[in-house]
């Protein structure tokens, strides 16, 4: 009650009042998409939280981005970070193995049937009769072994982390052993980015002795053996908080956070602070499509991860320490995919977010000179292409959030899009209108068509600002996608210095930087010939002469079946050339609402989400990129998705439920009902907004904001 009392008030602050008598957490199922190629994790982690405890079965391979796939069977230990999602692995870094020495050859291994998790908790048995449990607060991870005895050993293994293309892992460490309780210290590694943690381990019962492994070649931290005697209850309870910016940062965290040793007090406030978020949105439907709906919640607000401490103070993409305001720096920023969906979506669940992180790119900015691209520990990676930390900026511009000094951003966004770095060659964009092949070997199109976009938002940015000179020059260069249209084959395709098409061409094959280099990123021809569309459809029409023309070009997009399509260069779930598995398709059913045909598109939003969407381990087919795979699922299932991610419209699609209510900041609710949906009724017709008849596709963001009701009259045709 004391929990439900401090976030009661809290919220009332921040002016949200969600039913505390809703428990949506209840139907979070936290193993959907850890089979396969969702890349998800079943461990506990608080919203927008540092850490992540939970199992490893393995440190490389795709599959194991998160360190973890349901069907393995090896037992590695249980680390402290991790992503959710990625198509890349990192993190991983400090591992516990809780063992049974009698049992030692059963250490690594576990039975299946025993694993439950839920949100805040996670729970095995080992095969040598262990039972790990593990929660966490924000900033610390809690572990509570229970052996079978009262003699228990521990492996403490700080050299290890989920690799990325690299067969080592720590560059330095200096770990120091304080007393029997406490072990601290600072590990420095080079993985997907190279980044420093610290952190301090308090064990509630004294280790009796400690015994270090012997190093190995290119290992450059210890390995520890602890013995522990412990009491009647044979129970071994570990803290281990973590910091960006000192040991003593990290210790701060332990005690504001975690200062006594009561486990169920810790899972309880997890469970309380989840059902916050989740009861944000109730909807009526069936048991199956509850657990999908906010299992997806879920996934989208584990990131972007708080990575201050909790005084403020945190380590910049310079190395340098500074106090973040509102105590609020944001990492694991998947930029490239959550721009699309996922950053809209917390801007309607959790606004009192979106300043911190819209600040957090400016800072980012400030240290380094321009905007970050992917940003995990707060270090760049520069994974994936475009700058569109620039529509996120304009997004939030657009739907009112002024916390934020707008004259910084447009600024920001100016030197990103105009100061060459790495993946943006600004000279060699404005020298031919477009990114030639002979000079730039991979992603050449791609990376044209998506700085048209992030041209736009600049545009519309110093519009809003009133820099017209601004909005002139980046108007010219967001029509620079055009220089790459082949009316040939009606399709973007690469072209040389001299103005030379890319020959052969073959639009059905996907390239990818890592896998099959060539003028796409995870895409071919057909899928990113929609990228302008973001924000130029009357554009795309013309160039295919027609709304006629459009709409016989999505036809043969869905139709147009693929040989042999490959999932590791984003060929997954695939309806024709569409693929739902990858983040550049997610945008273009939505289109048929500016076609002949606009319910063609009601139908393909119906078979995206009954085909590509289950409560089951494998039920998301295609990495979740940080939440944004569940982003399309959320907004798709209650009626609407932006197109345009940076101008406040969300186009309508199909609800799938029969009521949806969204409680919204000022007690606000906005309601939506799918009146007769059905099995027989897949259709939308007639939406009223507020009782009125909605004559354009979209509903805008401040619509949704300001409360009321949005009707569909469901149909079967």
């Amino acid at each position: 009650m004391a929990i439900k009392k401090i976030i009661i008030a809290v919220l009332s602050i921040i002016g949200f009042n969600p039913n505390f008598a809703q428990n949506n957490s209840k139907f979070v199922n936290t193993f959907i998409g850890t089979d396969g190629t969702g890349h998800t994790f079943p461990g506990p982690s608080m919203p927008f939280g540092m850490v992540q405890p939970g199992p490893d079965n393995n440190i490389q391979g795709w599959n194991h981005t998160s360190g973890y796939q349901y069907k393995d069977t090896l037992l590695l230990g249980f680390s402290q970070m991790r992503f959710s999602g990625t198509g890349i692995g990192e993190m991983g870094n400090i591992l516990l193995l809780p063992f049974n020495d009698k049992k030692s050859k059963l250490k690594n291994s576990y039975f299946k049937d025993t694993e439950t998790a839920s949100v805040g908790y996670y729970s095995l048995l080992k095969k040598d009769k262990v039972k790990v449990e593990l929660t966490c607060s924000e900033r610390v991870a809690f572990h509570k072994y229970t052996f079978p005895d009262s003699r228990g050993k521990l492996l403490l293994d700080f050299q290890h982390g989920i690799q990325f293309l690299n067969d080592s892992l720590v560059l330095e460490s200096d770990i120091k052993i304080e007393n029997p309780t406490t072990i601290s210290g600072y590990c420095k590694t080079k993985g997907w980015v190279t980044k420093k943690y610290f952190f301090t381990i308090n064990f509630e019962t004294p280790f009796e002795k400690s015994t270090t492994i012997p190093m190995v070649k290119k290992q450059n931290a210890p390995k520890y053996i602890l013995d522990f005697k412990l009491s009647k209850s044979n129970i071994l309870q570990v803290k281990i908080a973590l910091s960006t910016v000192s040991i003593e940062g990290a210790k701060l965290n332990l005690k504001s956070e975690i200062p006594h040793w009561s486990f169920e007090k810790v899972k309880q406030n997890a469970e309380a602070v989840w059902n916050n978020y989740l009861n944000r949105i109730d909807i009526e439907a069936p048991q199956k499509q509850k657990e999908i709906f906010y299992t997806s919640l879920y996934h989208l607000l584990l990131q972007p991860s708080n990575i201050a401490d909790v005084d403020g103070n945190y380590r910049g993409a310079d190395d340098t320490i500074a106090l973040a305001p509102n105590k609020e720096y944001y990492s694991t920023l998947s930029i490239w995919d959550i721009y699309r969906g996922a950053f809209p979506l917390l801007q309607i669940i959790a606004p009192e977010k979106i300043d911190g992180i819209v600040n957090t790119l400016l800072l980012h900015h400030k240290a380094v000179g321009f905007l970050p691209i992917w940003t995990a520990w707060g270090q760049d990676n520069y994974c994936m292409i475009g700058n569109h930390s620039i529509p996120m900026i304009l997004s939030a511009f657009q739907n009112g959030f002024k916390g934020f000094d707008e004259k910084e951003a447009l600024k920001a966004m100016i030197e990103t899009t105009t100061k060459s770095h790495f993946n943006s060659d600004w000279e060699l964009y404005n020298q031919y209108g477009y990114y030639p092949f002979d000079k730039l070997d991979n992603e050449a199109v791609s990376r044209t068509l998506e700085s048209g976009y992030d041209d736009w938002c600049v545009a519309k940015m110093a519009e809003k600002l009133n820099n017209l000179e601004i909005n002139s020059n980046f108007i010219k260069r967001a029509n620079y996608y055009k220089t790459l249209f082949d009316p040939s084959t009606k399709l973007f395709r690469g072209k040389d210095t001299i103005g030379n098409w890319r020959n052969p061409f073959d639009p059905l094959t996907a390239t990818s930087p890592m896998n099959n280099p060539g003028d796409y990123t995870e895409a071919n021809a057909w899928q990113y010939f929609w990228t302008p569309a973001q924000y130029d459809i009357d554009g795309m029409k013309k160039l295919l002469g027609g709304t006629s023309e459009f709409t016989n070009k999505l036809n043969d997009f869905f139709t147009i079946e693929s040989a042999n399509p490959n999932k590791f260069l984003g060929q997954e779930a695939m309806i024709g050339q569409y693929a739902h598995g990858n983040e550049p398709s997610h945008h273009i059913v939505y289109l048929y609402a500016y076609s002949e045909t606009p319910k063609m598109g009601q139908k393909y939003i119906n078979k995206i989400i009954n085909n590509f969407h289950d409560n089951t381990p494998n039920g998301m087919i295609g990495n979740d990129d940080c939440g944004q795979m569940s982003a399309w699922y959320i907004l798709s299932s209650l009626g609407f998705y932006p197109i345009n991610p940076a101008n406040g419209e969300f186009i309508l699609g199909v609800p799938q439920f029969k009521k949806a209510t969204l409680h919204l900041k000022d007690n606000k609710k906005f309601i939506i009902n799918a009146l007769n949906i059905s099995s027989t009724n897949p259709f939308q017709e007639n939406p009223k907004l507020n009782n009125s008849n909605l004559s354009r596709p979209y509903i805008k963001y401040e619509e949704i904001m300001s409360g009321g009701t949005l009707n569909f009259q469901m149909t079967n045709k």
